[in-house]
């Protein structure tokens, strides 16, 4: 049995010429891996809006105190326990200057004759919060900036030699580790201060004992995942040295990790530093810390709320800012850790 068949035209068909040069022409522009993380990182709104909120707190924390009319260390006790406030914003009844005495609202800077403007406030000595909170803000920060810092260089050379040698090195240097790890950082802080003066250097120091052996055992496996990888062994047989495969191949392939890892050991600092302050065994007054600031302002949290509220903001903003961009920047670097 036979089909009838249709035949189309020949007109229908057209030969189409592609030049072969531009068939392999690669119409997308190339980028490298960090051109590649800033594009998703773009795309992460909640990284972008605290990498803003963390710009403005940390110029904030040099430009506060310089912008202040008041110093942060002056003490007028004629000013002390004096409300916020603002020129421009008191007519619209918010930062007004106004308090409760004797259950009516005042304003206390008529009934105590002060001419001038405290922005975030006085504290019970008449110092001005809004230099005070700003200083504090820079302390806690370069406390934070600082032990993150060392923490990043001692873990990722210990846990980079530990992983990349392994054998007996990294038996070795791994049951140093577990001992370190084992005892409570508290308790090096309790001995820390009572070997030295409470203090920066004290509370630094104190920090990165032990805070960098989270970042050693991430960097470790780090190692141990890339150091056996086709492209080192590549390297390794055409004779590079143990420096050059671990400053050109393993460190840029682990880098993104150390960066992610430092950004959520700032916040941990942050806070770490804050609550010594807070119970009393971190930096001492009058130096001004956000811990020193919160410790000062939950005792009159009734009658002054303003000493509280203020560092306690800031404090907050930060931890939840450096924890989100810490989120975003994982997600740049290791798209597949996302999921």
């Amino acid at each position: 049995m036979s089909l009838d068949t249709k035949k189309l035209p020949a007109d229908s068909f057209e030969q189409v010429h592609i030049d072969s040069t531009h068939a392999e022409r690669i119409t997308k522009p190339s980028m490298s891996f960090w051109q590649d993380a800033w594009l998703r990182i773009r795309k992460n709104k909640a990284a972008i809006v605290s990498m803003f909120l963390l710009a403005f707190i940390i110029i904030m924390s040099f430009v506060g105190p310089m912008i202040s009319p008041h110093d942060a260390q002056t003490q007028t006790l004629t000013h002390a326990n004096l409300p916020p406030k603002v020129p421009g914003l008191e007519k619209l009844g918010i930062f007004d200057g106004e308090g409760k005495m004797a259950g009516k609202k005042v304003d206390m800077y008529e009934l105590k004759k002060v001419d001038t403007y405290y922005w975030f406030g006085t504290d019970g000595l008449g110092r001005d919060m809004f230099s005070r909170v700003w200083k504090g803000t820079q302390i806690s920060l370069f406390i934070a900036f600082v032990a993150a810092i060392i923490d990043m260089v001692i873990g990722v050379a210990y846990g980079g030699i530990s992983g990349y040698y392994g054998g007996r090195v990294d038996d070795v240097m791994q049951r140093i580790v577990e001992i370190l790890y084992g005892i409570p950082t508290l308790v090096i802080v309790i001995l820390m201060i009572l070997f030295m003066d409470p203090g920066l250097t004290a509370i630094i120091i104190a920090i990165t004992i032990t805070g960098w052996i989270g970042m050693s055992r991430v960097v470790r496996g780090q190692v141990l995942k890339f150091k056996n990888q086709e492209f080192v062994l590549a390297s390794r047989t055409l004779g590079a040295g143990n420096g050059r495969i671990i400053s050109k191949h393993i460190l840029p392939n682990i880098l993104g990790i150390i960066i992610i890892n430092t950004m959520f050991t700032i916040p941990g600092a942050i806070f770490f530093e804050a609550f010594l302050s807070f119970i009393g065994i971190g930096l001492q007054p009058p130096t001004a810390s956000l811990g020193t600031l919160i410790n000062d302002g939950y005792k009159l949290v009734q009658f002054q709320p303003h000493i509280l509220v203020f560092p306690a903001i800031i404090i907050s903003v930060l931890m939840i800012a450096f924890n989100l961009l810490g989120d975003g920047l994982r997600d740049a670097f290791d798209p597949k850790m996302k999921d």
